[in-house]
């Protein structure tokens, strides 16, 4: 809105309306005003949840610290998803693909999540919604993702292409602008994956087939890791911060995408468009690191499944719009492992249970940040009982947060490193 506004008045010779058209200085703004917004309607959206008696509900599992837990506001994602979104469309060229996505994105897994916090608590249904209507959401966000960078004619990109005399690369250059499943690879040198390559059983129908397998490959990634923050949102600041660590990452991605030369010297595919994407990372940032300002430890609120659901489907849609999916492993190390420790528990648990009749347990508790909470004599049998005295909470999240920003290193890094 303010794009436009300020681009008509730049035509006029309008002073300083100009500032509008440098992406670093919109960015910049997103960041500022995403961290007021939610920094401002916090503490009044935290009352009304307060009034409306909208409050955690805690099961007692001798967990340190737990029980303090017990009548914290919830649905705090409300702030989160409104302080991304009045940044965004004041921004943003909402013309932009990508923004649209984005905002699809946040609107609908923001919308899933309010009605499974709703379902819980305000009509007091501790099982929420029905996993399947939740699977169903985030298939149909998939379908819409994927679709529509098939079907979009500005959702294109140039592939890198190098020059090289005497073995040496002496320039890189770029293809005309075409549709592409291509993504980067991390760590392996000088080569994209082509998702082409998986549809070689239908050789009469390969590019109806590549674009079905990316369909399908955008509905896995946007599940897995929306419900990967759902499982790490179990401690103050844990989601929230991780969060924020990530969307620093992507946001750099974002802008090195859209930089030809930065492309060039990083030797990625270059993505006209999605500089976009560096306003809407910036909002994200500022949200998250806002909505800190409440949920750290002590938690004055917690995000709930309106913010946590939110927060994972917009890292995995921003991942693909900007081909750098294959990053997320180690991007949102954090949520895989808590995906996987849960995993893991509950399929030792049934084998034992069918080999041995009694199940057995790898982690104390699961997911993986409340198995250090938990002491290593608590009298449960696990396969790891250290560390044999609890962790306290703070740290516990500290301590994945910096983990988080080595991930995150990590995974920019892979882009020299190819």
């Amino acid at each position: 809105m303010l794009y436009n506004l300020f681009d008509y008045l730049n035509k006029l010779d309008f002073p300083g309306a100009g500032m509008f058209h440098y992406i670093s200085f919109r960015s910049a703004m997103a960041l500022i005003f995403s961290l007021v917004i939610s920094t401002i309607i916090g503490r009044r959206i935290i009352e009304k949840l307060q009034l409306m008696q909208i409050g955690e509900t805690v099961r007692n599992l001798g967990l340190e610290g737990q029980m303090r837990k017990l009548g914290t506001p919830t649905m705090g994602g409300i702030i989160i998803i409104i302080a991304i979104l009045v940044p965004v469309l004041l921004l943003a060229r909402l013309t932009n693909v990508y923004i649209i996505l984005m905002l699809i994105t946040t609107i609908w897994l923001g919308t899933i999540g309010f009605i499974d916090d709703y379902i819980k608590v305000i009509r007091k249904n501790k099982d929420g919604l029905s996993g399947k209507f939740k699977i169903v959401g985030q298939v149909g966000l998939g379908l819409i993702v994927g679709l529509t960078i098939y079907l979009s004619p500005n959702a294109v990109m140039r592939e890198n292409v190098e020059i090289r005399e005497n073995d040496v690369i002496t320039e890189i250059i770029y293809n005309k602008e075409v549709k592409s499943t291509k993504t980067t690879i991390p760590f392996v040198k000088n080569n994209n994956f082509d998702y082409r390559s998986l549809a070689s059983f239908m050789p009469s129908n390969r590019t109806a087939a590549t674009w079905i397998i990316f369909v399908i490959v955008t509905i896995f990634i946007v599940t897995a890791v929306s419900n990967g923050a759902n499982l790490t949102d179990g401690l103050d600041g844990l989601a929230a911060g991780s969060s924020a660590v990530i969307g620093v990452a992507l946001g750099i991605l974002a802008y090195v995408s859209s930089h030809i030369k930065y492309a060039a010297y990083l030797n990625i595919m270059y993505i006209p468009g999605c500089e976009e994407l560096a306003v809407f990372a910036s909002a994200f940032i500022g949200a998250c690191i806002g909505f800190l300002w409440y949920n750290a430890f002590p938690a004055q609120v917690f995000m709930g499944d309106t913010g946590s659901l939110t927060l994972g489907g917009i890292i995995a849609v921003f991942a693909i719009v900007i081909h750098k999916e294959l990053l997320l492993p180690i991007l949102c190390g954090i949520f895989l492992v808590e995906n996987l420790s849960v995993m893991m528990q509950v399929s030792y648990f049934k084998y034992t249970k069918r080999k041995y009749g009694a199940g057995k347990r790898i982690f104390k508790m699961t997911p993986l940040h409340h198995h250090f909470q938990k002491a290593g004599n608590a009298g449960i049998d696990a396969l790891i009982q250290k560390p044999l005295i609890a962790v306290p909470e703070s740290k516990i999240v500290v301590r994945f947060w910096l983990i988080g920003i080595i991930l995150a290193v990590l995974a920019i890094a892979t882009l020299k490193m190819r």
